[in-house]
């Protein structure tokens, strides 16, 4: 069998492909379970800094043992900065809703980032916009409006923080995607970790406070949990087509809905349900019909 045909066979596996989402999703969730719970204690810079540090310590072996072509050597920097700092904007985003939102709901917010994908791909890089995906943002929006509820009572302000990890979130998605012809998977994660380690470390003259001996556990935990479910993630990736596995890493919303009601005793309303819908199936058709999501685990929480 020649090489191409070995190449091609390796990424047709879908049911195996679906699988590692699948547990990337479920590891990834509890991650921000985790960020809900150590959030209580620590101010929200300690929590983005401790889960960029830890998954440091662990994603350097992965690294060294992937040992990608050309090493640590880029001619992309400027998109690793971006891809950075937009990436760190959204963690940062997304860890300040799970603390104030229930966990469902920051995980739905940050979902919507498949939605902003393609505009911003279209403005970026004059990506086409195929009319089915205009159709879908349209329906994905409506989701939105439905869980935000703008002009209701319960309309949280805190949401439009969640909203804008998704923002931040396709930001770096779309430059993964500007950097993936020449970049490896593990070379973006490995330049991103360190700029969001480097670049977290600042916050922490004025926000540190000492942790308890349980939360440093649950901080190292983070890091690991970061590390694993971004490893699955990009093997699920790697090993099938996108728009066959992209569709199931919604599956986190289901996690974090059954996770938040098991723990915390969260509901959502029939709104929310309602734009949780339609959000899900926006993302799914954008997803397979988007050429920008041949990209690989650049959500916030990884």
């Amino acid at each position: 069998m020649n090489p191409a045909t070995q190449t091609e066979n390796y990424r047709n596996q879908p049911l195996a492909g679906a699988l590692y989402v699948l547990i990337a999703s479920f590891v990834l969730t509890i991650l921000g379970a985790l960020v809900k719970v150590v959030s209580a204690s620590l101010p929200n810079e300690m929590v983005v800094f401790f889960r960029n540090i830890c998954a440091l310590v662990f994603i350097l072996p992965w690294y060294w043992y992937s040992r990608p072509f050309g090493g640590i050597r880029t001619n992309c920097l400027q998109f690793h900065l971006l891809r950075g700092i937009t990436g760190l904007g959204a963690m940062y985003c997304f860890f300040y809703a799970i603390a104030r939102l229930q966990l469902s709901e920051a995980y739905l917010l940050i979902a919507t980032a498949p939605l902003f994908i393609p505009v911003i791909a279209y403005v970026w890089m004059r990506e086409p916009v195929a009319r089915n995906v205009r159709r879908a943002i349209i329906i994905g929006f409506f989701g939105i409006v439905l869980i935000l509820k703008p002009g209701v009572g319960i309309f949280q302000p805190v949401a439009l923080v969640g909203l804008g990890a998704g923002v931040l979130a396709a930001m770096a998605m779309v430059s993964i995607r500007r950097m993936s012809a020449t970049e490896p998977v593990i070379r973006i994660v490995f330049y991103f970790t360190v700029l969001s380690t480097v670049l977290s470390a600042g916050p922490l003259l004025w926000s540190w406070r000492s942790p308890q001996p349980a939360i440093w556990w649950l901080l190292v935990l983070i890091g690991l949990l970061a590390t694993i479910g971004q490893f699955f993630l990009t093997k699920g990736y790697s090993i099938a087509p996108a728009a066959q596995v992209g569709p199931f890493a919604y599956s986190n919303v289901v996690f974090a809905i059954f996770i938040g009601w098991i723990f915390w005793e969260e509901a959502l309303d029939l709104l929310t349900w309602a734009g949780a819908l339609l959000i899900c199936i926006a993302g799914i058709i954008t997803t397979r019909r988007t050429a920008t999501h041949v990209i690989v685990g650049a959500t916030a929480g990884d």
